[in-house]
């Protein structure tokens, strides 16, 4: 990338300045105009990427975890400068999803380097009169805590045992509620279940597929409604999403997502969530409070990334 002006936006938790700086250097042609933004508690990043871009910067670096990813990317979304994503964090789920290096800094920056881009779609949710961008997934339940963050030693070890593990432990903390689902224009319909997720992609850490019909530039949302209720229908849950949508597909890849009586797999554009009860709310992994209902439409072709 020659003669380009690169932004770069770090995570000072996450990585060594000295480090990204070495890296950044040995990787761009030294006629790169390289600035640099440094994330703050109170900003995860998308005051430096409006100025970034109103730098005229032709690419912006997101150097961090899910959550500088995230803010980056809401902040390009519509414009014309593309983001590079160098993952630093402990789940980076976009960048799963994207198959980008994870935990190598010269491979990450190489791809930027090459200069291919891909455009994918954002989801946005609405709630509390305010719009969240998200990359990944929103919802409510035993998602990131369970399925997102499980225990990381006991992945190593066992792969998508570990989230059957996890699994158990959350069973006896789930409560069903009443919820009333709107897609797109169809009628209202009243379910019960004690997790929701909406997502623009659908892997997690281990390899596992939640959203195993997910994919980053269909311009639709995909969503997973879980509401196993007793040990028979969490059982019945594990082999819905490790076996039927998770090792089955990889020897019958096209075949859509198979729902089940504990989880039901849906897709839309928009979707429209009230809730009988306020149910905690994360927005990829990011804990929002308590809601009662909420919004989800998608952007497509949002942002293109390397």
């Amino acid at each position: 990338m020659t003669n380009s002006t690169i932004g770069v936006i770090w995570n000072p938790s996450k990585i060594d300045e000295e480090k990204l700086r070495a890296a950044v250097a040995d990787a761009f042609a030294a006629d790169a105009d390289v600035q640099w933004w440094e994330t703050s508690v109170d900003d995860p990043g998308r005051g430096m990427a409006r100025e970034a871009v109103d730098a005229g910067c032709d690419a912006v670096l997101a150097v961090g975890g899910d959550g500088t990813v995230r803010a980056v990317a809401e902040t390009l979304a519509g414009t014309d400068v593309a983001l590079g994503i160098v993952p630093q964090g402990t789940g980076n789920l976009l960048a799963r999803n994207l198959e980008l290096p994870l935990d190598d800094i010269p491979a990450a920056l190489a791809r930027v380097v090459a200069g291919k881009t891909r455009t994918i779609d954002l989801g946005w949710v609405e709630v509390n009169g305010e719009e969240h961008a998200f990359a990944v997934m929103v919802g409510f339940g035993i998602d990131a805590q369970m399925l997102v963050e499980t225990n990381d030693d006991l992945k190593d070890r066992a792969g998508w045992l570990a989230y059957v593990e996890a699994m158990g432990r959350a069973l006896a903390g789930t409560e069903m509620t009443p919820i009333t689902l709107t897609l797109d224009d169809q009628e209202p319909q009243t379910v019960k279940g004690h997790t929701l997720l909406i997502g623009n992609c659908g892997m997690v850490q281990g390899g596992i597929r939640l959203l195993p019909d997910a994919t980053l530039d269909d311009g639709l949302l995909d969503l997973l409604l879980i509401s196993s209720d007793g040990a028979l229908q969490w059982l019945d849950t594990v082999r819905s999403v490790v076996w039927d949508n998770g090792i089955r597909r990889l020897f019958t890849p096209g075949q859509e997502a198979v729902s089940t009586d504990s989880t039901r797999h849906l897709s839309a554009k928009r979707i429209v969530v009230e809730l009988e009860k306020p149910q905690a709310f994360e927005v990829d992994g990011e804990e929002l409070g308590e809601v009662s209902a909420f919004t989800v439409r998608v952007q497509p072709a949002a942002v293109r990334v390397y």
